[in-house]
Order: C-alpha cells, then structure tokens, then sequence
C-alpha cells in the first residue's frame, strides 16, 4: 500500500508540477510560510530551523568570510563551501613549486591543515525585531530625516554594545529592512581560527572555467573543505597550535539518497543583495546603461589578463583569483540585462507602477512615484560616471597598493605584509595594459562634462595614453619592491608627489568631492522614497507576503528540484553527470582537462549516471555561494553554488519558469573527496543519514 501511495503522488506531482517559491525569508518568521513548506515536503518545525532555546539548524550554517556561506559536517568543526569561496585562500597557499590551484589540496591529518589569517567565520546567535527600540524617541510629526538617522544610529549603537558585551567572540549588527520601515538585531559569534582541509584541483573545482559559468548543463565539482579551530574552552580564538577543532551544537546528516524532479528542497544561507521592489527607472539603467558598459569595460581587462596568463604558468597562479573575481560578475551582468530585456521586466514595473499610482490618488502615498522618477534623472549621470571610476581607475592595482601603503606607513609591520601580498600576485606588463585599455575607455565614452581636470591635464600633457603610462610606471616607487619595503613614514610628503599616488588621489578627490555628494544625496533620498513606497506596496497589496530584500543576513528559501526551457525547442532535464564531464574532456583546455583518474574510472564502467549537479527552484544570488541544500528531513544533498544564466535577473525580478539555482550532487563531492584526494578518513567524523 505504501509503494502505491508513493507511486501515485509521484503521478500527481508530475501532473501537477509545485509551484516555484520566490523569497528569502528570514528564519525567524519562517512559521508565516510553514504550512507551504509542508506542502512541498518539510518534514521538520520551525523551531527546527530557527531557536535561541535548542539546538537548531541555523547553528550548522555560517558566514564564511565576508561574502559566501559554509556548512558544519561534523562534531569537529569540518565544513564544506565552494571552490570558489575558499580560491583566494587556496591561491595564497599555492606557488610554483605547490600548486595546489592545479593540482588540488589533501591534508592527510590534521596537523597538515594549513592556516588562514584573516578568514573568519560567524555563526548567527540571534535576530530580534528592534524596530520599536530603533525608532524610540523619533517624532515624525516634528523631527528631520537627519534627526531620525541620529536616533537610529544612537539607538543602534545601544542595542550593538549591550549585545556584545557577555560574550567571546560576539559581533552584533542593526540591520534595516523593507528600506527602514522595520529593523532587526543580528548578533554573530565570530572564528578566527580557520584551517584548509582540502580542495580539488581547479579542473574539478573550476571545471569549465568562464565558459560553463552561470550556464546549464553544468559539471563543476565546487566545492573546498575547512575546519573550524577554537580555545580549549571552545571559544573563539585567535590562531594558535595549541588550539583544538571546535565542537558545534549543530551539523548536518549527510543523505546520500540523491535527488529526482519534483523533490523537495531548502536552501539555508547568507544572500547578499537583491532590488525586488525598485522602480522602473532603476531597472532601465540595469539592463539598458550600467549592465552593458561594465561588461565591455571588464571584457578588456579580462582579455588582457588572459593572454599573460596562458603564456606563463606563475602569470596564471598569480592572476587565477583576481580573474575569477573579475569575470564572475562580468558573466552575471550579461545574463542579468538578457534576462530582464526578454521578460520585459521594464515594462512589468510600468504597468504596476500605473495601477499603483490609480490607487494612490487621495493618499499619503500619491506622487511618490514621481519623485523617485526625477531622482533617478538626477542620479543616473553621476552614478554612471561613478561605475566608470570603480570600473577603471579602481582597476589599476599600482594606484590602489600606492594608497594602501601611504596610510599604512606608520605601521611597518602591517605595510610590509600588504608590500609582500602585492608583489607575490602582481605582473607589471598587465596593470601597465590594463592602464592604457581602462583610461581609453574613459576617455571615449564618458562625456567630457563628466570627466575630472586631472584627466583632461594630463591626456594634454602627455598627448596619448601610452605616454602618460610610460611616465607613470617608469617613475614611481611601488613597482620596485625593495624601494617600498625602505619606505618610513618620514616619506609620507614625499610620496604625495609619486605619480601613482598622486593620480589615485586625483581620482579619488574627484569622485569625493564631484559625484560622491550627489549620488549619497540621491540615494539617500531614493531609499526615504523608497520606503514610503515599499509601505504604500503592501498597503496596495494586501494580500501579497512581501520577503525584505537580501542583505547578507540569514535566509530561508525553499522549492522543489525542476528543470528549465530558456528558449522555444530546447529543455534541460535538472540533473547532470559524470558522462557529462567526460564529453567535455579536452587535454589541450586547461578548463576542461580532468584528471586522468577521472577518466580511468569512468573507462572502468559502472559510473555512467553518477550525477554530479542539479537544478532547483530555490530563490538564491550572490552570498549563497557554499550554502547547504537540504532534503525534507533537513539532510544535506548538495551545496548551492550558481544560478543558471538565463536567471541571473532574479535579483530584480524573478521568473518561476526560468529562474534556477544551481548545486553540487552531495555524492559527487564525496566521489572527489575518496577518489581523487584520497582522503575518506574523512568520513568517519561525518554522520550519514539512513
């Protein structure tokens, strides 16, 4: 009877597909969307989830660094995130001689561990609603904006110092949602001693490389192992040998059950920013202004940082993270502008906007539309000018390292760690490309209006690019390394002079003085226009559960396990496999070159289906990347690490037929972890579901 049971709701399910679940809901509230949960699958409470009272899923979940999400797998602090997340860290480690990006990383012992300065990780203690104690003490009726943000800031900072104060490690923030018209107290406990475990090689890590990013079918292994170290009393600490693993309250059971269409699933992370409940006009630049020029712009220096690296194996390790992170956004921002263009996602936001505007009329709410339009007409040159500055001056690295070393003068501990960081991963030839692509660009397709003194000066002076790069690096101090290093402070004057510092400082003055003024002053009043409309939006609709925006704080998103059909004849079933891989083999593309053991195994039959990723409809973006999948018994089957192309533009708006996440197979990361890094000992400290 119970096969029949099963059968028939696995017909029904087919017949009547789940519906896509749009939102990122904090856990704290998760019981307004329980029963939902249920319906999908959930077989656990919300007390389950969320709980300062027990022991609860949140407590397995951490903010790894400042941008990704991690997983706890073992009473011993072992934790799983991305390839990418861990890359930077990765990369440090690696040189010539050990180059753990190509050839991946096992430590066959804890000992072998290697540290990590300045990797932290924070698991969330508690969230609370502040927004009566934020707000205490604002009349509206006879206090400014300026008067309210002193309140909040006064406020906060009480609720911050009163958080922290009992406890090792704490941290505590206060957060604004829906724009401010609520707030919530985030309070984290911070780890400062982090340790890699292991990692795959970047052909199993990175498989695919920029090609395959952000796109379906996809077969990268993404994924690195850490370990989490405390004091003896469990506590956060600094790195010290005498440390030991830390004990959780909390890890994941680990289902090797695997994953078919229609399967529930729950995605617990740290997403970072989405723009749900914008205008049109915020939209329009999106995908028709600020999308396309930052992808020509990174094109260039892309380019550029590629053609250096295939020609030299130190060029490659030394750039491998900066390209990453260069060209992760670069891909995004294509499918983001393609995705909002052929869903019309501007004229969507019109036509809400105009029956918005009908029921407005009469209100507190009439006209707020209109002003958020001249807002952006006033904002949009200067902010575009803005892009244009992080885009290609910000991109020169002999400016930044210039402006780094000048305010760290005084500290020559400090100033000689960041002359040593710089100089291990710079290659002269590419920032001196880099410079002339990037101020070329600046020149041609700003308007001259937009563009600083300084730069026209100089364009003058020198008559071409080529020739103020050439004065520029063949006359300043901070290519020479031993020249920093022999830098005091009692040249601080000095090196106001250099011409590296004095054109970042140039630009810099620039932006702060010329565009900084109006687009913090249009921004600032876009978000206190902004949160009257978002108000009058769930005033309009009523019926409507509205989820606050992504911000980095913990989130809840669920959905079920489904496949896409981004364009008329083409359907992609939401599983892939190891035959996958080996289709896309290819020796002679570093990319896509996998171990030969890989090969070997495959050629030994027997893992024709193994899967490798799969397709959900969890609602995810950039902060996700490392966060656990669960299963309906909150059992971990995958880790998130992409969406797919076509979806990119769930930020702003999301599509429940064509928006994806997608995750790494659990099994295909413990294929890697016995197979090719050898290291099941592994195993034994993970709990597997029966």
């Amino acid at each position: 009877m119970k096969r029949r049971i099963l059968l028939l709701l696995g017909i029904l399910i087919s017949l009547f597909p789940l519906d896509a679940d749009e939102g990122m809901w904090l856990p704290v509230i998760i019981s307004q969307k329980f029963e939902d949960m249920q319906a999908h699958g959930f077989k656990l409470t919300p007390e389950d989830i969320y709980s300062v009272n027990q022991a609860s899923l949140k407590d397995a979940v951490m903010l790894f660094g400042t941008g990704c999400t991690g997983e706890l797998v073992s009473p011993d602090g072992l934790l799983f995130t991305n390839h990418h997340c861990g890359y930077s860290y990765i990369q440090r480690h690696s040189s010539v001689e050990h180059d753990y990006l190509k050839d991946g990383f096992w430590a066959m012992n804890r000992s072998e561990e290697l540290p990590n300065p300045g990797l932290t990780v924070s698991f969330l203690d508690r969230m609370e609603d502040v927004t009566q104690i934020v707000l205490k003490g604002f009349d509206p009726a006879v206090m400014t904006e300026a008067q309210r943000d002193s309140v909040v800031r006064m406020n906060s900072d009480r609720l911050m110092e009163e958080a922290v104060k009992d406890g090792k490690g704490l941290k505590a923030s206060v957060e604004a949602l829906y724009y401010g018209n609520q707030y919530y107290l985030f309070v984290f406990r911070v780890f400062r001693d982090i340790r890699l475990v292991g990692a795959p090689p970047s052909s199993i890590g990175k498989f695919g490389g920029d090609t395959d990013n952000w796109m379906w079918p996809r077969h990268t292994g993404d994924f690195s192992i850490f370990r989490i170290y405390a004091g003896a009393d469990n506590e956060p600490a600094d790195y010290s040998e005498e440390n030991v693993p830390y004990h959780p309250k909390k890890f994941f059971r680990i289902s090797t059950a695997g994953v078919k269409e229609g399967d529930f699933t729950f995605v617990y992370g740290f997403p970072g920013s989405t723009k749900e409940y914008v205008t049109a006009d915020d939209v329009r630049y999106t995908a028709e202004v600020s999308d396309p020029r930052k992808i020509a712009l990174r094109t260039k220096r892309l380019d550029i940082q590629k053609k250096y690296m295939s020609g030299d194996q130190a060029v490659r390790i030394q750039y491998s993270s900066k390209n990453a992170s260069t060209s992760n956004a670069w891909k995004k921002w294509q499918g983001e502008a393609k995705g909002l263009l052929k869903n019309d996602a501007v004229g969507a936001k019109s036509r809400y906007q105009q029956e918005f505007a009908k029921w407005a009329q009469g209100t507190e709410y009439e006209g707020v539309l209109d002003t958020l339009h001249s807002l952006y007409v006033k904002r949009d040159p200067y902010y575009l000018a803005y892009e244009y500055y992080s885009e290609t001056a910000r991109a020169i690295e002999i400016l930044q390292f210039a402006a780094s070393v000048k305010t760290n003068l005084s500290d020559p501990k400090t100033m000689a760690e960041i002359t040593e960081r710089f100089f291990k991963d710079y290659y002269q030839p590419i920032d001196e490309e880099i410079f002339c692509a990037m101020m070329t660009a600046f020149d041609q397709e700003l308007p001259d209006g937009s563009k600083p003194r300084y730069f026209k000066d100089k364009l003058a002076e020198y008559g071409s690019v080529e020739a103020w790069r050439d004065d520029l690096f063949g006359k300043t101090v901070f290519t020479d390394k031993a020249k920093v290093l022999a830098l005091t402070e009692a040249d601080a004057e000095t090196l106001e002079a250099d011409p590296a510092y004095e054109m970042y400082e140039e630009f810099f003055d620039w932006y702060n003085e010329t565009l900084r003024p109006v687009v913090n002053g249009t921004g600032r009043d876009i978000r206190l226009a902004m949160r009257t409309y978002m108000r009058g939006q769930m005033e309009f609709d009523k019926e409507k559960q509205f989820y606050p925006d992504a911000n980095l704080t913990l989130r809840v998103t669920y959905g079920h396990v489904a496949g896409y059909s981004p364009a008329d004849g083409v359907s992609y079933r939401p599983v892939s496999t190891l035959t996958g891989i080996i289709e896309k083999d290819n020796p002679d593309i570093f990319d896509y070159n996998i171990p030969q053991a890989i090969r070997d195994i495959y050629a030994a039959g027997g893992h024709e289906d193994q899967p490798v990723c799969f397709l959900a409809t969890n609602h995810t973006t950039g902060g996700n990347s490392g966060s656990p999948v669960l299963n309906g018994n909150g059992d971990l089957i995958g880790i998130n690490f992409d969406r797919v192309w076509e979806g990119t533009m769930s930020d702003l708006m999301y599509d429940p037929d064509i928006c994806r996440n997608i995750s790494l197979d659990i099994r295909h990361l413990l294929f890697n972890i016995k197979e090719i890094g050898h290291a099941d000992y592994l195993f034994d400290e993970m709990v597997f579901a029966e």
